[in-house]
């Protein structure tokens, strides 16, 4: 059940009703397709409020299209999409923001020599005064940009400076600034530390670990399972196209995500590969796990029996397969031919 509030500026806004319980977006199966190609099939995802949900995965994995579908900017072509509840089908990312859903992208939307305060209304700026005499509230622009980044930690000193030259990590923690004051429920952001140092990607995780107390729920698009893992609550690993892993913070190691994330079949051939170089110490490398956590093709490590942790026969060959194994310098099989079969001509 929902209720139509005014939001900001006299907009209508959809919000739940009080108590509501479930996540604010659900995607069950969800999947697009253009034409022949199947971008996205079979996605299972949940965002709650006060929490904060990682999207993780390689280039080509998926992610962008998920982005698309959830902020309206395309349809789902498989499975069911909900907010709050109700299966909706956004036409366009209008839609999504009437229901609470902002996108943050990596470019920002921003216009880098107009002031901060401009940048932080750009495209619902603030008036006064009737028409056509209509005219730009400049004082209470100001005022509230400044109210709006000081709630959410972020203090600046000039807002006539032009946006562009603040840090990276300032600039994505003004867009989140500005999407939660435009009555933003859930908040996705594509990659926010993607072009950031170690110290500018640590002022913008602090900025959504800030938004998460404030009740919104976040979508966490990133390539660094240690990012994600700093902040987040709930994982899930895109791999062309599918859902590969689904886990909650307690259910699931970083060292685990790390080798979800790059592919544990990938880096198991890898390190073969590597293997036969000349001048590559394999040893010192990473063992690939499979999707179980369980290693795979390991080596064995110090005080470690070689077969320990296996089952009793794995490994092996059995021994009807011996006799057909041939060594280099031993004699050829034999063959089927007549005068070789006992009891025949």
């Amino acid at each position: 059940m929902t209720t139509k509030t005014p939001g900001t500026h006299g907009a209508v806004r959809t919000e739940p009703a009080r108590g509501q319980d479930g996540p604010i977006v659900e995607l069950r199966g969800t999947g697009k397709a253009y034409g022949n190609i199947r971008a996205l099939h079979g996605v299972d995802l949940a965002v709650h409020p006060g929490r904060v949900t990682c999207v993780l995965g390689d280039n080509g994995a998926g992610k962008s299209t998920l982005i698309k579908i959830i902020s309206g900017l395309h349809q789902h072509t498989e499975g069911e999409f909900l907010v709050d509840g109700e299966p909706v089908r956004f036409t366009t990312p209008r839609d999504a923001l009437a229901r609470g859903i902002a996108t943050v992208y990596q470019d920002l939307a921003t216009i880098p020599l107009m002031p901060v305060w401009r940048n932080f209304f750009l495209g619902s700026e603030m008036t006064r005064g009737p028409w056509p005499l209509r005219r730009l509230d400049i004082a209470r622009m100001k005022r509230t940009a400044d109210e709006e980044l000081r709630n959410m930690g972020i203090v600046l000193d000039d807002l006539e400076q032009p946006i562009g030259t603040l840090s990276g990590g300032q600039r994505q923690s003004v867009a989140i600034a500005r999407a939660v004051y435009f009555g933003a429920r859930v908040l996705i952001l594509d990659e926010p530390t993607a072009a950031l140092g170690v110290k500018q990607s640590g002022v913008v995780l602090k900025y959504i670990a800030a938004a998460r107390e404030r009740g919104l729920g976040v979508i966490f698009i990133t390539h660094n399972p240690h990012h994600a893992y700093m902040v987040g609550d709930h994982f899930s690993v895109l791999r062309l196209g599918t859902l590969e892993l689904s886990a909650a913070r307690a259910g699931i190691t970083l060292e685990q995500l790390t080798n979800h994330m790059a592919g544990g079949a990938e880096l198991a051939a890898l390190k073969h590969e590597l293997a036969q170089v000349g001048g590559v110490d394999v040893e010192a490398l990473p063992d690939a796990e499979p999707n179980d956590g369980e290693p795979e093709g390991r080596n064995p490590k110090k005080g470690e029996k070689p077969n320990e942790g296996k089952k009793p026969n794995e490994g092996k060959k059995p021994k009807e397969e011996k006799a057909q194994d041939t060594v280099p310098g031993d004699t050829p099989p034999v063959t089927d031919a007549p005068h070789t079969v006992e009891g025949k001509t």
